[in-house]
């Protein structure tokens, strides 16, 4: 397992914190397509799932909480 990136905790923190990956890229300044690139290379080097996506929001799971 490889350390996270800066960028990769940057899209996780603001995701979680604002519910949706289109909120996130807009406060981080970059596409929604990348903040989502970011989560999932994250949850892939974790090897758990960390959001659930619901339309239009998403939502922690429990891994993503702890």
């Amino acid at each position: 397992m490889r350390i996270p990136g800066l960028h990769e905790l940057q899209a996780f923190e603001a995701a979680a914190r604002l519910g949706s990956f289109a909120r996130a890229a807009k406060e981080l300044y970059v596409t929604e397509s990348a903040i989502s690139h970011r989560i999932r290379a994250l949850e892939e080097d974790l090897g758990t799932a960390l959001f659930v996506r619901e339309y239009r929001r998403v939502s922690l799971t429990d891994a993503g909480a702890a």
